[in-house]
């Protein structure tokens, strides 16, 4: 009795995995959340760092796997085609694995500090030179009209007498 209900059981699953599957829910599911898969062990691996359970260096892999997996769920989300402006966040992810270690760890090599600068520095700059290319120079301008806007009604009014 007991090995005909487990065998009832197995086949109910199998039915609805194979339903499901017809279904295209997996499909679904690979599909749309796949960027998941980067970005959980990188969270775990910041949370086993901070229980104390892992050294110092699973924050390298754990803040690569953290930007990458945000960056993938941007371009999952709004189009593939947005890595032709955003792919100096890949250069980005490892400068924030290697600031996160050197932060942390006592005995940290002297190249980590200047390293994760340098690529984080250029990695910034990258991003700004492939964003200003789009069309996010109209929100940059934007904001700058309203700044010396800003600069010239709103300071003007709370400045008097003080000069500048």
């Amino acid at each position: 009795m007991k090995n005909e209900k487990a065998i009832g059981l197995f086949i109910v699953v199998a039915g609805l995995l194979i339903l499901l599957g017809k279904l295209g829910v997996f499909a679904f599911i690979g599909r749309n959340f796949w960027p998941l898969l980067l970005l959980l062990p990188g969270i775990a691996l910041y949370v086993l760092f901070y229980a104390r359970m892992t050294p110092a260096w699973s924050l390298l892999p754990a803040g690569v796997l953290s930007v990458y997996g945000v960056l993938f769920s941007i371009t999952n989300i709004w189009g593939a085609g947005l890595m032709r402006n955003l792919w100096p966040v890949l250069l980005l992810g490892v400068a924030v694995g290697l600031l996160g270690y050197g932060m942390v760890e006592r005995r940290r090599p002297e190249f980590v500090y200047p390293a994760a600068l340098i690529i984080g520095a250029v990695s910034v700059v990258l991003l700004a030179f492939t964003l200003l290319q789009t069309g996010i120079i109209y929100v940059f301008a934007v904001l700058l009209i309203l700044g010396g806007i800003w600069l010239l009604v709103g300071r003007g009014r709370t400045g008097r007498g003080r000069g500048w």
